[in-house]
């Protein structure tokens, strides 16, 4: 399998866009996990490696959409009553074993194999036995209630494409098409770590001037939310060897390695310099808030990502960095959360070529549906500013002011952290 190359990640000092940003990650890396294949069942947010193509028509025959009655539309009278007689059953699994002639209706169930002959089936709501026989009146159509063979699928279809990360509709259609395994990609195995001497695991007692740590919690959520084993290495003793031990051996057992803080130029930040002995880092400046600075680089040959230290820039940075530099290690088709245009229940002024994300929830709104109402407090260091709110507002860089009721992208957390 294709690995990084030496300075993959190198990029000058000047404010990066987003776009170019992400163009440069699409361009630069390539998939590291080998392929494997797997039963539907454990197929679920995985990425598929190979095209799955129908074998054979969905439905593979026509079929009934209804309970009902399989009729000739020829038979039937188009100004009065038809009165038929009701020749045989037929329910879903057990077709008729002969050939259903003129004249005759036929009982018949949802998903039950239309008999050789007739192209239309009425409703069981639509007509009413009588001794033997059914009684259809005048308005039915030609073809109604009758699924046709391949109206889903058809042989030959491509129904899932490589690339694609696998939903539950999709273990589905692949199940249509009688696959009961697919080829996918490996999990990406990353390794995550913590420093800082004033960090606690939780459910510890807190030490003076402590915190607990929870940058962790959330990027190891984030990683698993994206199909990624997570090798959760714990909070590290400060010191530059220990950080150096550690990343030596994450690149033995892990795809990625990604932390969070130590990575600034300080004589107390360790990441960096440990990185820095081992491999390459490269900090990337983006012209983004929050989350501005973010490091890339490479331990070794294993792809390495800093997240900033503040929770509110290292959700932000995921979800717009390191989710695409994910899911390309992992032979994604590169794509971006959906967002959606909703009124602004807020006025916002920002500064011009740099792209923000604000906190935001919906909140229903009896003219417009819905509207986004800016969380009040929009510090980067604000985790329960993540919590009460259902996603980011996204301003592009030629905006810079939101007015109340102007239309607004919204994305929803949902389309990264289901």
């Amino acid at each position: 399998m294709p690995q990084l190359t030496d300075d993959c990640f190198a990029h000058g000092g000047e404010l990066m866009r987003t776009d170019a940003a992400l163009a440069e990650i699409a361009a630069r890396t390539t998939r590291v996990t080998e392929a494997e294949t797997v039963p539907l069942r454990d197929a679920l947010g995985r990425i598929l490696l190979a095209d799955v193509v129908a074998a054979g028509n969905v439905p593979p025959h026509d079929n009934s959409a209804v309970d009902g009655y399989a009729i000739h539309f020829d038979d039937l009278d188009p100004d009065g009553d038809t009165r038929l007689p009701v020749g045989a059953r037929v329910t879903a699994g057990h077709p008729l074993d002969r050939p259903q002639p003129r004249g005759e209706a036929v009982r018949i169930f949802t998903g039950a194999r239309m008999p050789t002959g007739p192209d239309t089936v009425v409703m069981q709501e639509d007509a009413r036995e009588e001794g033997g026989h059914v009684v259809v009146p005048p308005g039915v159509r030609r073809g109604d209630n009758r699924r046709k063979a391949g109206e889903d699928i058809r042989a030959g279809d491509t129904v899932l494409h490589a690339g694609r990360r696998l939903r539950p509709q999709d273990l589905g259609q692949a199940a249509a098409a009688g696959r009961a395994e697919l080829a996918v990609s490996r999990r990406l195995r990353v390794a995550v770590f913590s420093t800082g001497d004033e960090l606690c695991e939780p459910g510890t007692a807190l030490a003076p001037g402590c915190i607990y740590d929870s940058n962790r919690h959330t990027i190891a959520g984030l990683l698993r939310a994206q199909g990624c084993a997570v090798l959760d290495m714990g909070i590290l003793a400060d010191t530059y060897d220990t950080v150096v031990a550690a990343l030596a051996e994450a690149a033995q057992r892990a795809d990625l390695i990604v932390t969070s803080g130590g990575i600034s130029v300080g004589e107390e930040d360790h990441v960096r310099h440990a990185v820095e002995a081992q491999g390459q880092i490269h900090m990337w400046k983006l012209a983004i808030k929050p989350g501005r600075p973010i490091a890339l680089g490479q331990v070794g040959r294993v792809p390495f990502a800093g997240f900033p230290g503040n929770p509110v820039a290292v959700m932000v940075t995921f979800i717009n960095v390191v989710r695409p530099l994910i899911l390309a290690l992992m032979g994604a088709a590169p794509e971006r959360p959906a967002t959606y245009r909703v009124p602004a229940g807020f006025s916002h002024k920002k500064k011009p070529a740099r792209r923000e994300w604000l906190r935001a929830r919906l909140v229903a709104d009896p003219q417009t549906g819905w509207r986004a109402e800016k969380f009040e407090r929009q510090g980067s260091g604000i985790l329960s500013s993540l919590v009460a709110s259902d996603g980011l507002v996204e301003l592009p860089e030629d905006t810079t002011s939101i007015a109340e009721g102007d239309m607004i992208a919204f994305m929803p957390f949902s389309e990264v952290a289901p």
